[in-house]
């Protein structure tokens, strides 16, 4: 009989395409695992994996199976969580992904409401790429992911929560920051820095800059909205910083000068995302709701 551990040892060759980084992934020896994936074949009677290929790939019939192997073992692992739930109500651990340029600004005050709510809740807090946690979340290595839009991915429910200005900064002793009021014309050519092309925040900057007719600079890209306000404050650029993380202690609007801009309502969007049929969708639409309001509520409230 096909067994979901000989499943979940296939889809962990798939995604880690070494038998050992595999082994190691679900916590087993090397030779069981391979063991286990001869076993699924001698079941099936066909060859699921090409093993003189470095990395390992698979074959045809292989990769079918994962897709559906990967379906196979996130249904058994919402059955388990809404049995868990039946028992629990919002409580346990809740692997959340965030995008560093939300999560060190806006986290902090969600956890906290949070936590007087549901005493009981744990989020274990991943930040990365929104693009890569997307897949994550739909290989089920993440249960919920808060992300700038757009999310892309199927079975994926997407709730939009709240609109976040972005505002153009420059540093303190440029002319244009010391202007009354800055027109778009008076943009064009200036260099731009961003965070890099992996990032929804980059592809948003180079929209900007094509409609301004300003800039971007490909050699200086930061890794964290830190460096950029820290580069921006050193004179090697302009750079466009979230309204959060200006209003935000650990960020801040510090050593740069927000640009007075006549008819400016840049903005981005920021949404929740879970897997369609979780048995956690209600917990996973509450939190949202959570993160919902105390965004809103800081955006509303004065700039520090």
């Amino acid at each position: 009989m096909t067994t979901l551990r000989q499943l979940s040892y296939l889809v962990a060759l798939a995604d880690s395409r070494n038998f050992r980084r595999a082994a190691d992934s679900v916590h087993v020896a090397q030779p069981t695992l391979s063991q286990q994936v001869r076993a699924l074949e001698a079941r099936l009677g066909v060859t699921l994996v090409e093993r003189n290929e470095s990395p390992v790939q698979l074959t045809p019939i292989g990769r079918d199976l994962v897709t559906r192997a990967r379906r196979i073992l996130l249904d058994v692992k919402d059955a388990e969580d809404m049995a868990r739930r039946s028992r629990a109500g919002i409580a346990g651990t809740i692997r959340f992904g965030v995008t560093p340029t939300l999560g060190p600004y806006l986290m902090p005050r969600i956890v906290a409401s949070l936590h007087r709510r549901f005493p009981d809740l744990r989020l274990y807090i991943r930040e990365g790429i929104p693009d890569e946690q997307a897949r994550e979340l739909a290989r089920g290595e993440l249960d919920m992911v808060l992300s700038p839009l757009p999310v892309s991915g199927s079975d994926l429910h997407i709730e939009p929560l709240f609109r976040e200005p972005l505002h153009i900064v420059c540093p303190p002793e440029h002319p244009l920051g010391r202007a009354g009021k800055v027109r778009r014309g008076d943009l064009a050519g200036i260099g731009f820095l961003s965070l890099d092309r992996r990032h929804h925040a980059h592809r948003q900057a180079r929209e900007i800059c094509e409609d301004l007719k300003a800039t971007l600079l490909e050699d200086y890209e930061g890794t964290s909205l830190d460096s950029l306000r820290q580069m921006c404050g050193s004179g090697l650029g302009f750079a466009i910083l979230p309204e959060l993380y200006l209003r935000s202690e650990v960020g801040g609007a510090d050593m740069v000068t927000r640009l007075p801009m006549a008819g400016w309502s840049a903005s981005r969007s920021v949404a929740a995302v879970w897997r369609d049929g979780s048995a956690y969708a209600d917990s996973y639409a509450i939190i949202a709701e959570t993160i919902a309001v105390e965004a809103r509520s800081i955006l509303a409230g004065p700039a520090l």
